[in-house]
C-alpha cells in the first residue's frame, strides 16, 4: 500500500538524514508530491532536522507553532520516512503517548518537541519500551537544567538514538550533554559512536519493575516488550521469559507465548509454573496428550502442586478415563481438602465411583 498517494508534503527546513531529491523521487513514485514550504494545497508538514543547527530555541518553537496552527499533521523526518514505508521498526511498539508521558514524568511540551526532532526511536505513537527509557533520561536532563533543544542537538551526535538507552546521561549547564563512560564523562560528539550495551543492574531492575507495572495494569504487549528487553540484557533470566510468555498469552499471542515458555524451561528445567502454563496452552489448543505430559512433568518436579494435579484429573475425565481421573482427584484431596476445588474433586470421585460400579455390574 502506498501511504504517500494523494498527499502533498510541505518541507520546512532541510532534511538531515537524506537528500531532498531522493525523498521527492520516492514521494512521486508513490503518487504524492513534495514541495518547499507550506501552501494551501499542503496536506502534511515535514520538519527538517537541519533547523536544529541554524535556529535558537525560541525561533525553533515559533516556527513549529506556526507550522502547527493550521491543523495539518506535522511530521518529523522519521515520521515522513514512516509514511513512505522506509522506516524500519526494531520491535513491536505498544505504548500510547500519554502512557509514556505519565510514566516518564516528562513535560508534554518538551516530549512533543523532542519527538518532532526524532529524539525517540519511534516517530509517533505507539511507542516502544526504549522510547520510555529515553523519555525518562530526557526528563532527568530537563530537571537538571538542560533545554529540550540542547538534548535534541546532542542525541543525534551519537548515532542511532537507541544507543543512548544504555548510557548514563548528564547535563553541564543548559546546552551540553555528556555520557558517562566508566569513570569519565564524554561529550556526545560525532567522531565516536557510543555502543548499545547491556543495562547495569539498577537500570535492569527499573525496566523489570516497569514491566511488572504494565502487566498488572493489563497493558500486556507493552509489558511483553519490556520483559523482552530484560531478556536482551540478561539472556539467562528465566523469570523474564516466563512473565513475557504470560503477557503474550493474555494478549492472544499463543504461539509466541509458547516459545517464551519453552525458553523459560530451557533456561530453568525445574521451572514448575512454566511447565504448568505451557500445559494450559496445549490444552486450550486441544492437544490433550501433550498437555498431560507437561502437567505430569510439573507434578514430578513438585508433587505438592495442587493445581497441576487437579488439571490432570480434569484431562482424564474429559478423555473418559474415570479411574485415572479418580486417582488424580484423590491425590488432590490429600493436598487440599477445604476449598471449592476440593469440593469439586470430591464430587468427581463420587461420580467416578458411581459409574465405575455401574460398569462393573454390567
Amino acid at each position: 500500500m502506498k501511504e504517500a498517494a494523494g498527499k502533498i508534503f510541505g518541507l520546512v527546513g532541510a532534511l538531515a538524514a537524506f537528500p531532498r531529491r531522493l525523498a521527492a523521487r520516492e514521494v512521486v513514485r508513490q503518487g504524492g508530491e513534495l514541495q518547499h514550504g507550506v501552501t494551501r494545497r499542503t496536506t502534511h508538514v515535514v520538519l527538517g532536522r537541519t533547523w536544529l543547527g541554524k535556529l535558537d530555541e525560541a525561533k525553533l518553537e515559533a516556527r513549529i507553532d506556526a507550522a502547527s496552527v493550521s491543523g495539518r499533521p506535522v511530521l518529523s523526518e522519521n515520521g515522513f520516512l514512516g509514511i513512505l514505508g522506509l522506516l524500519e521498526v526494531a520491535e513491536a511498539p505498544a505504548m500510547t503517548r500519554q502512557a509514556l508521558i505519565d510514566q516518564s514524568q516528562i513535560s508534554p511540551r518538551a516530549f512533543d518537541l523532542l519527538a518532532l526532532f526524532d529524539a525517540f526511536e519511534n516517530p509517533a505513537e505507539p511507542y516502544a519500551f526504549r522510547d520510555l527509557i529515553l523519555a525518562k533520561k530526557y526528563a532527568g536532563l530537563l530537571a537538571g537544567g538542560a533545554t529540550w533543544s540542547a538534548i535534541a542537538r546532542s542525541v543525534h551526535r551519537s548515532g542511532p538514538v537507541s544507543s543512548l538507552t544504555a548510557l548514563s546521561l548528564h547535563v553541564d549547564g543548559r546546552d551540553t550533554i555528556y555520557a558517562r563512560l566508566g569513570e569519565d564523562l564524554a561529550e556526545l560528539d560525532g567522531q565516536r559512536l557510543l555502543p548499545l550495551g547491556r543495562f547495569d543492574d539498577a537500570e535492569l531492575e527499573d525496566i523489570f519493575a516497569l514491566a511488572e507495572e504494565a502487566e498488572e495494569d493489563g497493558r500486556y504487549m507493552e509489558a511483553a516488550a519490556l520483559y523482552g528487553r530484560c531478556l536482551a540484557s540478561d539472556p539467562s533470566d528465566s523469570v523474564a521469559a516466563f512473565n513475557r510468555a504470560n503477557c503474550l498469552r493474555a494478549a492472544g499471542h499463543g504461539q509466541e507465548a509458547m516459545q517464551s515458555y519453552l525458553r523459560a524451561i530451557k533456561l530453568d528445567p525445574k521451572f514448575v509454573e512454566a511447565w504448568f502454563n505451557l500445559a494450559g496452552l496445549f490444552a486450550a489448543q486441544g492437544k490433550a496428550h501433550t498437555a498431560r505430559r507437561h502437567l505430569k512433568k510439573a507434578v514430578a518436579l513438585d508433587p505438592s502442586y495442587a493445581d497441576a494435579v487437579f488439571n490432570l484429573a480434569n484431562l482424564e475425565y474429559e478423555a473418559g478415563d474415570l479411574a485415572e481421573a479418580r486417582r488424580w482427584w484423590s491425590l488432590y484431596l490429600e493436598l487440599d481438602s477445604t476449598s471449592e476445588w476440593a469440593r469439586t474433586a470430591a464430587k468427581g470421585i463420587q461420580y467416578a465411583d458411581l459409574h465405575l460400579r455401574e460398569r462393573t455390574a454390567s
